[in-house]
């Protein structure tokens, strides 16, 4: 027990690669067995994060600190550890998981054995990748989440173009990824070690820091993703199944703004002094495009990844004001939107499973024959908008001091976002709440099951618990925060 206390991160990357190991030699006939062990083990996973966070010092650095031995004699050896910003993301990452085992869970009636093991893997990989301490390792955990990615949106795709849809999201990011091995590279010539520290405390030039810079900017725009790197997104988000696109909004997607926090604004802070004007210019761009993009698609899917594009570059101008209400408002918006579109895709899901189809057209009365649902998407439209008592909310309210701060000019444009973000969610919660209930599918339509039900409101209570107690996650990135503050402060000086 005092082991665990002390190094839960290395116990539960444990058991999530035992997870993992298990899961493939299970028979693929024994369909309720594989489902019931992959959430028990989310679950135990999600007990050991909340004991990760509880055992946290917040008022101090990196914690956990680990390193496993992979090959002594070539001093091979993998950094583990975690301060705040990696400690909230971790457990957004557990707290998603048991909710996309439970989403899946009747969904995927093909090859469950392999879905399940893909999801686990999934998993284990993004808690490497947030745990890690060394670029390199990083770069391989960054990369790896690639192919269990691919394979779910070609292979459990909902329609055809499902293979061009899983090649747009491969190639994208595998062209992004390319860039970040070459500024890996250029810095390990440099300091002469891929290692974190190392190179947070080493003496980079300005001028090599420009070009590392753009690097990792591309690829982590290509990720998170920026404009007018979005292209693959929407296509991605439309053609993956439900839980596909869960992951995808609520964790692959904040690889991108991990990256940009502890890489790109942490290290090469002298890097994002030159370029933050470029920043400005396509996280506007995109705040806008984002938004009127979202006003005009028929498509359910595609809607709400639109709209994850406008408040993703909205997430960017705050991290980039470089202070620190605008980077602990970009922060906690990330965390928003993570649970807020799980919340959206999910009920986009519900939908789909009683019509079998996306298209807003056919749908409109729902409040007639799904009062539940109606009601519980409420809250979840209001918080999309950034309701006040809902997750995004504080976030907003944060980044927009933050940016207010840099420019004002800045953030009378980047204001455009919150009334266009108004606009499509209530367009979109009157057309399928109410109007004309479609009579052609009345009988196809039931109220939330128990499971639905269950997911839903656990989502409902971690929005408005998000929404009311900033603590949750301020009190664990305010201290790392204010150390990248006090870094880019001293790079302008």
């Amino acid at each position: 027990m005092t082991y665990l206390l002390q190094q839960p991160l290395v116990f539960l990357i444990v058991v999530l690669f035992v997870a993992f190991i298990i899961s493939l030699f299970f028979c693929p006939t024994k369909i309720s067995s594989i489902r019931s062990s992959a959430l028990f083990f989310s679950l135990f996973a999600l007990l050991l994060g909340v004991v990760s966070c509880l055992s946290f010092n917040q008022s101090a650095g990196f914690q956990f600190l680990f390193r496993v031995e992979i090959l002594p004699q070539y001093n091979l050896s993998i950094p583990l550890g975690a301060d705040g910003i990696s400690m909230v993301f971790l457990l957004l990452t557990l707290f998603v998981f048991p909710i996309c085992f439970l989403s899946a869970w009747t969904n995927i009636t093909k090859q469950t054995k392999h879905f399940f093991s893909f999801l686990l893997a999934i998993e284990l990989l993004l808690v490497l990748t947030f745990a890690t301490l060394d670029l390199f390792y990083f770069y391989i955990f960054f990369e790896s989440l690639l192919i269990p990615i691919f394979i779910i949106i070609g292979v459990w795709g909902a329609r055809e173009r499902k293979i061009k849809a899983a090649y747009y999201f491969f190639l994208y990011t595998l062209f992004g990824s390319l860039f970040i091995l070459f500024g890996i590279l250029y810095l390990y010539f440099i300091t002469g070690s891929t290692n974190y520290f190392v190179i947070l405390f080493s003496d980079i030039g300005v001028e090599q820091q420009k070009l590392i810079w753009l690097c990792f900017f591309i690829a982590f725009a290509v990720k998170i993703p920026l404009f007018p790197f979005h292209i693959w997104l929407p296509e991605a988000h439309v053609e993956a199944p439900t839980v596909g696109s869960i992951l995808l909004a609520s964790l692959l997607l904040k690889l991108g703004g991990y990256g940009f926090i502890r890489f790109s604004i942490a290290i090469l802070a002298a890097g994002s002094y030159c370029y933050e004007f470029l920043v400005f210019t396509l996280s506007l761009l995109g705040v806008v495009y984002g938004s009127l993009s979202t006003i005009r698609q028929i498509d359910l899917k595609r809607i709400i990844a639109y709209s994850s594009v406008a408040h993703i570059n909205l997430v960017m101008l705050g991290l980039f004001s470089t202070n620190q209400q605008g980077i602990e408002g970009a922060v906690y918006l990330i965390i928003g939107h993570g649970v807020v579109s799980a919340a959206l895709f999910f009920c986009v899901g519900v939908v789909y499973d009683r019509y079998h189809s996306r298209l807003l057209r056919y749908y409109g009365g729902l409040v007639v024959v799904m009062p539940l649902f109606a009601s519980i998407l409420l809250v979840f439209t209001l918080a999309n908008i950034s309701f006040p008592g809902t997750s995004n909310f504080l976030g907003e309210l944060l980044l927009f001091l933050g940016v207010f701060e840099k420019s004002p000019f800045v953030l009378i444009f980047s204001t455009a976002g919150i009334v266009f973000s108004a606009v499509y969610s209530i367009w979109l919660y009157n057309r399928i709440v109410f109007g004309t209930l479609k009579t052609n599918c009345v009988a196809r339509f039931s109220d939330l099951i128990v499971r639905e039900n269950a997911i839903l409101v656990l989502l409902l209570i971690s929005i408005i618990i998000l929404g009311v107690s900033y603590t949750f996650v301020g009190n664990y990135v305010t201290l790392p925060l204010r150390e990248i503050v006090l870094l880019n402060d001293f790079c302008v000086i």
